[in-house]
């Protein structure tokens, strides 16, 4: 499909990012979430909240009760983070117990469970140790299993589906050292062999989660050219197959047993049959692939913001100073008081976005996923740091540490350590406002996209104005009508209060997007500070909304007010949030912001490095310091 983008006014290499990108992405279908750009909050795909059906949870309940179990009884997350592996047993253990197959349907050999049994598995699993997380999560979300559910062909689907649910682990190979979120940049190539019954890849792929273990790769390569367009396609490759090469295994600060390696491929022959959904629709495999697994992530990150919220309980109600729990200082309730509302608010993203899956595995939950896992992780990097700081020098002390002077071993460090990569995994923060940004703007670039478009003739330019004047001429009005009421037949008159805010803020956020475009037209795009901000408003409003909901549920379930107490402290906060990020900022203020960056750039402002050590010497080349003495 044509970008509705002009990139006519583009350099080549953002030219082709930006045309390879739009050539894979599908039109947006504007669900509850999209709509809160537009100024709609579409309360009949909100409520009542889809929590999840009895037999769906009864049917996870003996897995999930089993995993919870062997966790606690046979997974030593603190050794596993020393040594650096995860230890062939448990592997086994787990592959026995279809954790490597939960939503792989039975007749391939998996669990068959629900999207949103295995968001509760991964809850489980990030409360307790991040490396079997991104074990299990990397094979599941973005390894074969999910493309191959997707877009397999059913012999694909016999042949690989039950080898991945039994416990071949699997992984997805498309970063490079020069690629990551921009594919146009990518240098692994396959080409055709003379007969054109296979292809021959070549090339190398960087942090490859899984990828030092893995029997199972997909990979993403460019493929020749069609109409002078750049083609990226996506293969299944088995690792036992002559010319794939484990370069290195990568360390990090944190996941310290993260099976991620440098994968290189030379000459390595792939069937054409082992190609996923078609020659030339690679990135759409691991856009659509990412999308779903990005929902892994404000999982796990629930489960491990539930554990610290433990810690910090436990220590704030036992720890005396200045006559009294530090728990009942405000400095450290308001910590917590915050975290509890942050963990419901995260906890209710992830289900709503979950159910909509388990309703349509096909289910458009693009912006729904990337504003989960953006909320959800830098979230929980916020949780993690505060519960160190409530534990104090005990939190910045380690497990092992703790245990030896006869302390409980609360592993705070570790599980910092291991949080800081979720707000860079599968789409940075940074590139997920971004995607947001671009998924926001979808309706408006549908209405009046073709408007500034130079590449088209005046008259269908001058159509396009008047078809957006009319458009718009209804639409932008409506977005300063009172809000008479937006919560249907919540029970609750809290609930009803907040939601009513909430929409009334979502034509905020619509005003503020509108004005934003007409102000800066076509260079909008490079304003991302702005759209940033205003990215950041509506994912706040898709949090507040989803755990309004879900206190509704609460109460009408059972009567509980205590999840009314929680959503009501959110959303006197998320408000207060929205309302300052659409608070407009002095442009003198950005443009100030930019022209210092590009003297840092250019250099000219190296005398801020004076007295620092900012060279590197490589630890081959060191001099030891006996020996230079």
């Amino acid at each position: 499909m044509q970008t509705s983008i002009d990139t006519t006014g583009m350099n080549g290499g953002k030219r082709a990012a930006l045309e390879l990108a739009e050539a894979a992405r599908e039109p947006a279908h504007t669900r509850f979430a999209g709509g809160l750009f537009m100024g709609r909050m579409d309360s009949a795909q909100l409520l009542p909240f889809a929590g999840q059906p009895a037999g769906d949870a009864a049917e996870g309940e003996t897995f999930l009760s089993w995993l919870e179990e062997f966790l606690r009884d046979h997974v030593d997350a603190d050794e596993v983070d020393r040594t650096g592996e995860i230890p062939d047993p448990v592997i086994a253990a787990l592959a026995r117990r279809g954790a490597f197959g939960i939503k792989v349907p039975p007749h391939f050999g998996g669990l068959g469970l629900s999207q949103t049994n295995y968001c509760r598995a991964a809850m489980l699993l990030g409360s307790h140790c991040g490396n079997l997380t991104a074990l299990l999560s990397a094979h599941q979300s973005i390894g074969a299993p999910q493309p191959l559910l997707l877009f397999g062909s059913p012999a694909q689907k016999a042949r690989y589906l039950p080898r991945v649910a039994s416990g071949e682990i699997s992984a997805f190979a498309l970063t490079e050292a020069d690629a990551g979120s921009d594919p146009a940049r990518m240098t692994m190539r396959a080409s055709h062999t003379p007969d054109g019954s296979a292809f021959l890849l070549n090339g190398e792929k960087l942090w490859c989660t899984n990828g030092t273990r893995a029997g199972i790769i997909v990979v993403v390569a460019k493929t020749p050219e069609r109409e002078g367009r750049v083609q990226t396609t996506a293969f299944i490759v088995e690792t036992r197959w002559p010319g794939v090469e484990v370069v290195r295994r990568c360390r990090f600060m944190g996941l310290r047993a993260l099976y991620n390696g440098v994968i290189r491929f030379h000459d390595v022959r792939v069937p054409r049959e082992n190609i996923l959904l078609g020659e030339g629709r690679g990135l759409k495999v691991a856009l659509t692939t990412l999308n779903t697994g990005r929902l892994t992530l404000p999982a796990a990150c629930t489960g491990l913001s539930k554990r610290c919220l433990s810690i910090a309980r436990h220590w704030a109600a036992g720890r005396e100073q200045w006559g009294a729990p530090i728990g009942r200082h405000e400095a450290i309730a308001d910590k917590l008081a915050r975290m509890a509302s942050d963990i419901f608010a995260m906890e209710s993203m992830t289900l709503h976005t979950a159910a909509m899956v388990d309703r349509d595995p096909h289910a458009d939950i693009r912006i729904e996923a990337a504003m989960a896992k953006l909320w959800a992780t830098e979230t929980t990097w916020r949780i993690v740091n505060d519960t160190m700081q409530i534990r104090g020098g005990r939190g910045y002390e380690t497990a092992a540490s703790l245990a030896a002077r006869g302390e409980r071993p609360e592993p705070v460090e570790r599980l910092l350590r291991d949080c800081r990569i979720n707000t860079i995994f599968e789409g940075s923060s940074e590139i997920l406002r971004l995607f947001i940004a671009r998924e926001a703007l979808d309706p408006h670039l549908a209405h009046g996209g073709q408007v500034f478009d130079t590449r088209l003739p005046v008259g269908r330019r001058v159509a396009a104005a008047l078809h957006a004047a009319f458009h718009y001429g209804g639409w932008y009005p409506r977005l300063w009508w009172p809000v008479l009421d937006a919560g249907g037949e919540v029970a609750h008159p809290v609930i009803k209060h907040h939601l009513r805010e909430a929409a009334v803020a979502s034509r905020a956020l619509a005003r503020a997007l509108f004005h934003a475009m007409l102000r800066h037209g076509p260079a909008l795009e490079r304003r991302q500070l702005l759209l940033g901000r205003l990215v950041d408003a509506g994912t706040e409003l898709f949090a507040l909304s989803t755990s309004l909901a879900h206190a509704e549920a609460h109460f009408e379930r059972n009567g509980e007010t205590a999840a009314i107490t929680v959503a009501d402290h959110f959303a006197r906060g998320s408000l207060r949030r929205v309302k300052e990020a659409l608070t407009p900022r002095s442009a003198k203020t950005e443009d100030a912001s930019r022209r210092l960056a590009r003297e840092v750039l250019d250099g000219k402002l190296r005398w801020l490095e004076d007295g620092a050590v900012c060279g590197q010497t490589s630890h081959a080349s060191a001099t030891p310091w006996s020996l230079a003495a």
